[in-house]
């Protein structure tokens, strides 16, 4: 069994709901049904662009822990965080 992905779904709603949050990233519905229920994992390209939507409450570190983040910031000089 696929492990719901709460981080996603809080992100979800912060911007209100998962129809709302397919509409910021340009994806169908269905797409990030996928990924709160675990059956598909979000890309980490996606993950800047729902920090982003949530103004920073949800990063992708939240989003993603697999993922080198502090790396990435540093190696593209890209803040996500939304102060």
């Amino acid at each position: 069994m696929k492990e719901e992905n709460f981080v996603l779904k809080q992100a979800c709603s912060r911007v209100g709901g998962q129809a709302s949050m397919a509409r910021c990233l340009g994806v169908s519905s269905p797409t990030i049904n996928q990924w709160v229920k675990g059956i598909r994992q979000i890309p980490a390209e996606r993950c800047p662009e729902i920090e982003k939507a949530t103004n920073g409450a949800v990063t992708c570190e939240e989003l993603r822990p697999d993922v080198s983040w502090s790396y990435l910031r540093r190696s593209t000089g890209h803040k996500t965080n939304v102060a």
